[in-house]
């Protein structure tokens, strides 16, 4: 009885993780909106999606080998038909080197790396021990992509500005780890668990950080070079789901009207200063 409430109440903890995981997903949708209107990737990157994409692909292979895992299959089966679609609207409308450089690595990560991990994992190992091996695969490349929300949290203490770090999804994205380190602990599964406690962690500072500088006075950045309008936020989920925030870097009118006019104003005091010189001189040619 108390084995069937545990499966219960890990059913339940999946289901909620299944509905914000997959809000975070659904989350570049206006991104792709934009390039669709504009018939331009811009300045965005594309490899987080293809992260993103082969971080589905490795945990949808690894819930396929376990049992009573359907809620995973299924978010992450939704997860690799998204990023699908994310990355061949970017491949359509991307510069032409832009678009060679994503299918490279669509092809060398997304079909040959995992080709190489799903033959290595089905004639090397067998049985539970691939399970194992293939669980802790999908840990070491949650782990190692997880650092990318460091990036974002340097930024804010650098410009004491949370523009980059929207408040709603460092929330969700703490709330889906909560949700999978628990489904993960009820069903006994370190591999779905412990990931997610680094995802915790990282939400909180993220929410932290929102709190310390959402009132701070924001701190200029220095000026961007001719040519680059535009630049990409990368945050990660917890359930490996990147978002991509664009930012435009907007030049600075307001600094560079004044520097003009403290340029004018500078010459105008030194062409003062050579008539009163030059008055100077004639003054004293007369005596």
């Amino acid at each position: 009885m108390a084995v069937t409430s545990i499966l219960h109440l890990a059913f339940a903890f999946g289901i909620l993780g299944n509905i914000i995981s997959t809000m975070v997903y659904l989350a570049p949708v206006p991104t792709f909106i934009r390039i669709f209107k504009k018939k331009s990737t811009e300045d965005f990157q594309s490899l987080p999606y293809l992260m993103a994409l082969f971080s589905s692909m490795l945990w949808l292979y690894y819930a396929m080998l376990k049992k009573d895992t359907i809620l995973l299959v299924t978010i992450n089966s939704f997860g690799c038909i998204v990023e699908t679609t994310y990355i061949a609207i970017y491949i359509v409308y991307a510069a032409r080197e832009s678009r060679v450089s994503t299918i490279k690595l669509l092809i060398s990560m997304n079909m040959g790396l995992f080709s190489l991990i799903l033959l290595l994992a089905h004639f090397l190992v067998s049985g539970s021990v691939r399970v194992k091996v293939l669980g802790w695969l999908c840990v070491a490349f949650s782990v190692c992509v997880f650092a990318a929300p460091l990036n974002i949290l340097k930024q804010v203490i650098r410009t004491k500005s949370v523009e980059f770090m929207p408040f709603t999804l460092s929330f969700f994205l703490t709330l889906s780890a909560v949700m999978w380190f628990a489904y993960g602990l009820l069903l006994k599964d370190l591999c779905i668990a412990l990931p997610n406690i680094l995802g915790f962690i990282l939400g909180l500072l993220q929410m932290l950080l929102y709190g310390i500088y959402r009132n701070a006075q924001k701190v200029e950045e220095k000026k961007k070079l001719p040519g680059q309008n535009l630049k990409s936020i990368v945050i990660l989920g917890a359930v490996g789901a990147p978002e991509v925030y664009p930012v435009d870097a907007k030049p600075d009118v307001n600094g560079g009207a004044e520097e003009h006019d403290q340029t004018e104003e500078a010459k105008e005091d030194e062409k003062t200063m050579e008539a009163s010189q030059d008055k100077l001189q004639s003054n004293e040619c007369a005596v």
